[in-house]
């Protein structure tokens, strides 16, 4: 008997009345998040594309930087999509993934110039059946249980700090002053100048006014009101795109325009370009080992941070902090990262920007599906996603960072043990523009702090393992330098 998807089926299969949500704030929030992370259908080729591997080949097959660009795009889409469905249908939370920021430049810059790009991917795929392996073995979901409770809220709210910080510094709020002293600085100068930058503000006071009237779709109204604003604002003022320079006043990724060519056929042709043991040929065994751990130990905590900070903004997360489902959240997030190597795009993850789908109303798988099947649809419609700038939609992470620093309050500020780990762990996200270095310093702090106090017996036995696995990712490159490695 062929199974009927009425209202009935889908409350019950993603417990839409359990979770008091609707199937209406579902989408809503499904087509937010994608507005606020589909930059990475740009984003991703532009890091990828434009490196050579160490035979001087571009990833897609072209011998020219950005000759790969499209097809990199369309399948960064693809790939989005598919995991995205996947984490919906199996998990039931609302979470997005795609192409992991951070691992792409890793895999590009340190991983390709020492091998082939099908060589690199193959890496990425033995990392996440690694991962796979430990998930599947309980070792990963160990090692997030016996995180304290304090702690995890800590890592929620540091990364409700490092998504603001990103929205800020891709809007052009925030940029590099040039200079030691300040690092960074308000603008250019300590000046905010250009259109773009005036976008942004304007869309990211609509979004608080829009919420704090308590309007339902606060954020995708915002969002979309901002766009248009922007294609109004490029229409009369012709401003260009930065092309990467910190002082310039242009659009930070995608310059606005009215769309006029709607739909173009993808090109898959990526997928499968991987070589599994490719890499153990051309750098030997000690580099492979080095270069995997260091892929593996970033992907392995940043999605640990990632779910729990979307479900304490869900309140999905039991009293120990750990989400419903969390077994299978790390099952998808680990075939994922498998998946990216193998369709020749780099580690997949889950992305915190699905903050902002929560933060619409998401509570479900729904919404996931919903994002993932956007993924499928921007295949064919890649040139109306570039439409939509990075200042159009990165308010919403500012007021998510907001929501999610609301938990800052549940952490014991007069317990040493417990407060200077959680502080280190909160600042550092943000300062060294990393979810794993914030997570990595709390670990060893914490368990250090424990020793030095005589209370070894109360750290669990698995955060000894975690605290020195973090100390060797901190000193990875002196250890490379001691054992010869390049």
């Amino acid at each position: 008997m062929a199974v009927t998807l009425d209202s009935n089926f889908i409350d019950s299969y993603f417990k839409i009345s359990e979770r008091e949500t609707s199937v209406a704030r579902e989408v809503r929030g499904g087509v937010v998040t994608f507005l606020t992370m589909a930059y990475i259908i740009v984003l991703n080729p532009i890091i990828l594309s434009g490196v050579a591997d160490v035979d001087g080949n571009y990833l897609g097959g072209g011998s020219e930087p950005g000759s790969g660009f499209e097809t990199i795009a369309v399948v960064t889409a693809l790939v989005a999509g598919v995991l995205t469905i996947l984490m919906g249908a199996v998990a039931n939370f609302p979470l997005a993934l795609a192409t992991g920021l951070g691992l792409n430049a890793f895999v590009a810059y340190s991983v390709a110039s020492q091998m082939t790009w099908a060589d690199a991917m193959g890496l990425v795929v033995l990392e996440g059946l690694i991962i796979l392996v430990l998930v599947l073995t309980g070792f990963r979901k160990l090692v997030f249980d016996a995180v304290p409770r304090e702690l995890k809220i800590a890592i929620a709210v540091g990364i409700g700090l490092f998504i603001t910080f990103i929205a800020l510094v891709d809007a052009g709020f925030v940029r590099t002053s040039g200079i030691a002293a300040p690092p960074v600085g308000l603008g250019i100068g300590g000046q905010l100048s250009g259109w773009p930058v005036l976008v942004f503000c304007i869309g990211l006071l609509l979004m608080i006014a829009l919420y704090t009237r308590g309007v339902p779709g606060a954020i995708l109204i915002g969002i979309a009101a901002t766009t248009v604003l922007a294609g109004i604002v490029q229409t009369f003022t012709k401003t260009p795109g930065s092309q990467g320079d910190p002082t310039s006043k242009g659009w930070n990724l995608n310059v606005p325009s009215w769309p006029d060519d709607l739909v173009q056929m993808p090109d898959f042709s990526l997928l499968g370009e991987f070589s599994l043991l490719g890499g153990l040929d051309r750098v030997g065994f000690v580099t492979v080992a080095l270069l995997v751990f260091s892929l593996m130990l970033a992907d392995f905590f940043d999605t640990m941070g990632t779910m729990t900070a979307i479900g304490a903004e869900a309140e999905l997360n039991d009293e120990d902090g750990a989400p419903e489902g969390a077994q299978r959240i790390l099952i998808v997030d680990s075939v994922a990262a498998a998946a990216g190597g193998a369709a020749g795009i780099s580690s997949n993850t889950s992305y915190i920007e699905s903050a902002s789908g929560v933060g619409d109303g998401a509570r479900t798988g729904l919404a996931s599906i919903v994002t993932g099947v956007l993924f499928l649809l921007s295949t064919f419609f890649a040139p109306l996603v570039q439409h939509i700038p990075n200042e159009a939609a990165v308010p919403a992470l500012v007021l998510v960072g907001f929501l999610m620093m609301s938990q800052v309050t549940e952490i014991g500020w007069d317990d040493p043990e417990i407060a200077i780990p959680a502080f280190l762990t909160i600042v550092l996200m943000p300062f060294t523009y990393s979810i794993t270095v914030g997570i990595g310093a709390g670990m060893v702090t914490y368990v250090l702090i424990k020793s030095v106090r005589g209370k070894m017996r109360e750290v669990h036995p698995l955060l000894w393992v975690v605290a020195a696995l973090f100390v060797v990712y901190f000193a990875i490159e002196p250890i490379r330098n001691l054992l010869g490695v390049v």
